[in-house]
């Protein structure tokens, strides 16, 4: 699976969200000031290159669907980050976020239930 830019993610995250759309489907969901059309359409058409999307052809204009889910794309991202910045460790991770007080005990502890129930 190809790294996406933060622009193609960012389109990538309206996709999912709306597909199958339109280039216009997409700009719609951009907050001001929007990328210029043009600009979001090269996005998505790398996007369609790195096989992200298939297109189809309604006429003059395409129709965007993923072809990679988003959990695949999300686990396939968090795999590298903890392999490129955790030592390959979950748990380096979770501590560094505990350090950082990105995550209270609380929240460990609903962690923990959640590992737990998914034991069952």
């Amino acid at each position: 699976m190809e790294r996406l830019t933060m622009q193609e993610e960012e389109a990538m995250r309206w996709i999912w969200q709306i597909a199958p759309c339109f280039v216009k489907d997409v700009l719609a969901k951009y907050n001001d000031p929007k990328p210029p059309y043009t600009t979001l359409a090269s996005i998505i058409k790398n996007l369609e290159r790195k096989k992200y999307v298939k297109a189809k052809q309604h006429g003059n204009t395409y129709e965007y669907t993923p072809i990679i889910a988003e959990s695949d794309y999300k686990r396939a991202f968090m795999n590298g980050v903890v392999q490129n910045y955790f030592e390959n460790s979950y748990k380096e991770m979770v501590s560094f976020f505990a350090k950082e007080q990105k995550l209270t005990a609380k929240d460990l502890e609903d962690i923990i239930k959640m590992i737990e129930k998914g034991k069952e």
